[in-house]
């Protein structure tokens, strides 16, 4: 055996050693850069967001959609944006776009199985959604007149008047407080919602009688106790499908179309929406076992109270009905005893509303009123409007009523199709009842005659809480985004203000671009690891969150904590 020569002390040979105690200093080093960086980019995204958040909130005082006379004309300092609407609404769509641009930049952050380290915890979150709600909550309505027609016709259920036979215009009289905001449009259309939000609008009109500033205080709070609800229940459904709670709360309840049309524009949707959901969570329970009788008999009443709402709601209630016959069974028994059961429910709840308002079932017919007017939004009556206007040119006449009617009706057929293709794969089993709910109420507004931005709220909220999430997460951060930019703030469409909303919109993308520009300035500051701005090479340690965080999410993929780990071994 040969022994190896040992070199003896003082020779210039560097000693032999298995691995060096301490490594590299330069590794570890860019790697706390790097997050500190990462971190100092999530900072400014919420701080971004909340100065859009405040511009909103103070331009909306020239911006907003007005009650008729405007009760800030005259004032001295608040009064000020209200005197330079092409301002107000420049300076508002400059707060919207840094809004969005925030919500799309911490959204990037997060993934499936939670937030991409340095990204803001669920607790953040929460924080981060309420500071940019609170300028919009203390702002004029926004995005929507709506909130006057529901002042005007819950005053008209007040005074003993059926709001479903006429127009608050015909009842309450074109001068009175409440009348004057609503957009002519919609002066003597009878009221389209369900007995409970009248009933509820007209205990606000029992406080407030015909103080409009005080009804939109009111009806304001009612929204914001919507959105809490949103707020609890959106993490419940996320743990049913194994979804990050701070993910869904940043898609669902953060998104800018629940600030901009919930919180500012005070639709019903705030109060339809967390019923059903709620009413859904109720019924199928944490897991896939069938929930004792007491629940589902709870959570149909749910369900069926945000009907009294808006009635399309109710399509939650035969998803979840033949999600429960299959899994007891889908014998013919198990039909009849679920059938008859949730029809028992709905029908006692729907009399129970119906009655305790005085309403009686004159909804029901209220339930058409949209619909007589042209909705821009609608593919069935733009079909129905070329289909007339080509038989004008044609020489045939002026059909248009009768194109449209017809376009529409036609188009009830597709959606009758798609709906019962996902009751059909409900029975099976292979799409989830939350899933079904949120595509058959998608169908239902995309190919029904009357759309609104804030319609699209039917689908969305369900979708961000199913298993399919992350395979569409990019079609739902774009539509949220387009729905965003569609409306203007002044609750008007955009001819009402055709000659100024060009310039005002030009001058908003000028100071969203300078905004853009210092926070470029600040992410590439010298000395700062994030240099590369979100996306660089500094990020190629996250390229599978990143890949998460765009799609779906691959099986093999580590948890976030993993990753995070494995950011603090030194570079090989």
């Amino acid at each position: 055996m040969v022994t190896p020569e040992v070199a003896p002390p003082g020779r210039d040979d560097p000693p032999t050693r298995a691995a060096p105690s301490d490594p590299p200093a330069a590794p570890p080093s860019t790697g706390h850069r790097a997050r500190r960086g990462l971190r100092e980019q999530a900072r400014i995204a919420r701080i971004l967001g909340l100065i859009g958040a405040l511009l909103m909130g103070i331009s909306a005082l020239g911006s907003g959609a007005f009650p008729v006379p405007n009760p800030l004309n005259g004032l001295r300092v608040i009064g000020l944006p209200a005197r330079n609407v092409t301002l107000a609404i420049a300076v508002t769509y400059a707060g919207l776009l840094m809004v969005v641009t925030a919500w799309l930049w911490i959204a990037r952050m997060l993934t499936t199985r939670g937030a991409r380290h340095p990204a803001p915890e669920r607790r953040e979150l929460g924080r981060t959604a309420i500071l940019w709600g609170v300028p919009l909550a203390l702002a004029p309505p926004m995005f929507s007149k709506d909130i006057y027609s529901y002042l005007a016709q819950s005053a008209t259920l007040a005074r003993g008047i059926d709001p479903y036979s006429i127009g608050p215009a015909q009842a309450l009289g074109i001068d009175d407080p409440l009348v004057r905001g609503i957009p002519t449009v919609w002066r003597d259309t009878p009221a389209p919602y369900g007995p409970l939000f009248l009933g509820l609008g007209r205990g606000i009109t029992a406080l407030s009688g015909d103080n409009v500033v005080l009804g939109i205080l009111e009806h304001r709070l009612l929204a914001l106790a919507g959105v809490a609800l949103l707020v609890w229940v959106l993490p419940r459904l996320a743990s049913r499908f194994d979804l990050d709670a701070g993910l869904v709360l940043w898609l669902g309840a953060a998104n800018p179309l629940v600030l901009f049309h919930m919180v500012s524009g005070i639709h019903n949707e705030s109060i339809m929406l967390p019923l059903m959901l709620l009413g859904l969570w109720v019924m199928l329970g944490r897991d896939d076992t069938v929930q004792p009788w007491w629940r589902i008999t709870a959570g149909a009443a749910l369900i069926v109270a945000a009907a009294s709402v808006k009635l399309p709601a109710l399509l939650a209630l035969g998803f979840v009905g033949v999600y429960l016959v299959r899994r007891r069974g889908g014998r013919l028994v198990d039909w009849a005893v679920t059938t008859a059961w949730l029809s028992a429910i709905a029908a006692a709840v729907l009399t129970f509303f119906s009655l305790a308002t005085g309403l009686g079932f004159n909804w029901v017919r209220g339930l058409s009123a949209p619909s007589a007017l042209i909705s821009p939004m609608s593919i069935s009556t733009n079909l129905g409007l070329l289909a007339g206007q080509v038989g004008r040119l044609a020489g045939l006449g002026d059909h248009l009523d009768t194109t449209m009617g017809l376009m529409r009706s036609l188009f009830v057929l597709p959606i009758v199709v798609i709906v019962v293709a996902l009751l059909l794969g409900c029975l099976r089993g292979t799409v989830d009842p939350v899933t079904g709910t949120g595509l058959g109420l998608g169908a239902v507004v995309l190919l029904g005659p009357v759309v609104h931005p804030w319609y699209l709220f039917w689908a969305l909220l369900p979708l961000v809480v199913t298993r399919a999430m992350p395979f569409y997460r990019r079609g739902l951060l774009l539509l949220s985004v387009v729905l965003a930019l569609v409306v203007p703030p002044t609750g008007a469409d955009f001819f009402f203000r055709g000659f100024q909303l060009p310039l005002a919109i030009t001058a908003g993308a000028v100071m969203y671009a300078l905004a853009l520009y210092v926070v470029a300035r600040l992410i590439r500051a010298p000395g700062d690891a994030a240099a590369d701005g979100p996306g660089g090479p500094d990020d190629a340690d996250d390229a599978d969150d990143a890949d998460d965080a765009d799609g779906a999410a691959t099986p093999g993929d580590a948890p976030a904590g993993t990753r995070a780990a494995s950011d603090t071994e030194p570079a090989r």
